[in-house]
């Protein structure tokens, strides 16, 4: 089989790695001992292409199979719309499988095949399934003996879900992504926090999934698969060595798994004299001194936390194991060692007071150090989440269609109202919170340019070299 692997456009300048595909790259080229199945990537992300492109290329061009995998947002939902339609307006298009996937398919896999014609979406850990996949293809075997998909059968014209595939234990035996697919070069411009204009960023997994179960999280696969320290060392050697990579963003969903874990990890980087700027994901009930400052001398430099809100009540409602007590003590700690924290608040959750947003804009003045830009968000009852769930159970949502159509158009306006307070009471108090918090980060920045002001001219510093956009 030959595959194309489509990397949609997010718009950004600079993209962040698509690292499942990428995985998802290794497991198709791998298969059958490397000798059977080929893969190719369009980076609509790198390149820009207007998605009219991808119809003249699929035109030209000759594939068994064409994928696309998007997350749950506004944004990704019409992107994946617009893909669909230039994909299945190809004239080459009964000639290859078109299959979709990622957190948002996977979660409403049924609406998510009719609205975008897939013939197949894929649900859960992808990097068996697909293989069994393609081979399914090839042989002309029953889809449902595939574990992990769901299609609408052509026959009958139901849905079909094959069942649920089984997470792989050892994540360790999953080959390294297939970076040499890739435009690294595109990708390793990114800017990371705290990394300097000549670092050479990239992100990786340190683990999969989460110990937590946040409401409004709509990770379908539960539990916690960390990587050893040991594969984690060999793939930042080789992302050194090939690609000359010199900052390590760990994007997986939690690398502070617990204070033993962290701190191994950050011994083993040590040992092994990696001499790499990164940063990751973090908890601030694991956030003590001892931890926070070995993660400091392994290199450590930025720890983005999911604080959420600082009401204790809605933190419980969350299942976020955290107080507001906690999340001080951790944040003050983070500082005091010398790495930056990311804050990361939203409101809205059930019965959420008001009064959490105040709270949260003199959390955010107080402790902000301004290594990004930081605004409050409303929640988000993503299709897959508990929230989304009561949402529907409540009237709240119809479902998913309603969700994607009619509410979730931006993730900065509200999509449900859990709380008690109006709608304009709401977007009243996050105008005033927002303008706050984006003055100070603008003060901040124009400091910053006063400072360079001064040392230039009274210092006269010779190491400056022009007021550079950064």
């Amino acid at each position: 089989m030959k595959v194309l692997l489509v990397v949609y456009d997010n718009e950004s300048h600079i993209s962040q790695f698509p690292i499942g595909l990428a995985y998802l790259a290794s497991a198709i080229r791998n298969a059958h001992g490397g000798n059977k199945h080929t893969v190719e990537v369009y980076e609509q992300n790198v390149y820009h292409w207007q998605d009219s492109h991808l119809t003249a290329f699929l035109d030209e061009n000759e594939y068994d199979a064409v994928i696309v995998s998007v997350i749950g947002g506004y944004y990704q939902y019409k992107k994946l719309l617009n893909l669909s339609h230039a994909i299945n307006t190809s004239k080459r298009r009964d000639k290859f499988k078109y299959l979709i996937g990622g957190h948002g398919p996977a979660a409403a896999p049924e609406y998510f095949l009719e609205k975008t014609g897939a013939d197949v979406v894929g649900i859960g850990e992808g990097e068996i399934t697909i293989v069994e996949l393609l081979d399914a293809f090839e042989n002309n075997t029953p889809l449902q003996d595939v574990k992990g998909i769901g299609f609408i059968d052509k026959e009958s014209y139901i849905y079909i879900y094959s069942g649920r595939r089984e997470l792989i234990n050892n994540i360790d035996l999953i080959p390294f992504p297939a970076y040499d697919l890739f435009s690294i070069n595109h990708y390793a411009l990114l800017h990371l926090p705290n990394s300097s204009p000549t670092d050479r960023c990239l992100t990786m997994l340190s683990g999969r999934g989460c110990i937590f179960s946040c409401n409004f999280c709509y990770r379908l696969d539960k539990g916690f698969r960390p990587r050893s320290a040991q594969s984690i060392i060999d793939e930042i050697r080789f992302l050194k060595e090939k690609y000359a990579i010199t900052y390590i963003g760990f994007y997986d969903e939690l690398l502070m798994s617990s204070k033993k874990r962290t701190k191994e990890l950050c011994q083993a980087f040590l040992d092994a004299n990696l001499n790499i700027k990164w940063e990751c994901n973090g908890r601030l009930n694991f956030a003590d001194i001892p931890t926070l400052t070995l993660m400091k001398e392994a290199g450590c430099t930025f720890i983005n936390y999911g604080i959420e809100s600082l009401d204790n009540t809605t933190l419980k409602v969350m299942h976020k194991a955290l107080t507001k007590k906690m999340i001080i003590e951790g944040i003050e700690n983070t500082l005091k060692v010398g790495m930056s924290p990311g804050l990361n608040i939203i409101y809205g959750n059930i019965n959420e007071p008001l009064s959490a947003i105040d709270d949260a804009v003199d959390f955010l003045l107080k402790y902000d150090d301004h290594s990004q830009r930081r605004t409050i968000r409303p929640v988000t009852p993503y299709p897959g989440s508990e929230l989304f769930d009561i949402a529907v159970k409540s009237g709240k949502i119809k479902d998913v269609a309603e969700f994607y159509e009619k509410l979730h158009t931006n993730s900065d306006l509200l999509c449900v109202n859990f709380t008690n307070n109006s709608e304009e009471e709401i977007y009243d108090a996050l105008y005033k919170a927002n303008k706050k918090l984006l003055d100070a980060y603008n003060q901040s920045q124009a400091r910053k340019v006063d400072e360079l002001c001064y040392n230039l001219y009274v210092n006269k510093d010779k190491n400056f070299r022009g007021f550079r956009q950064t």
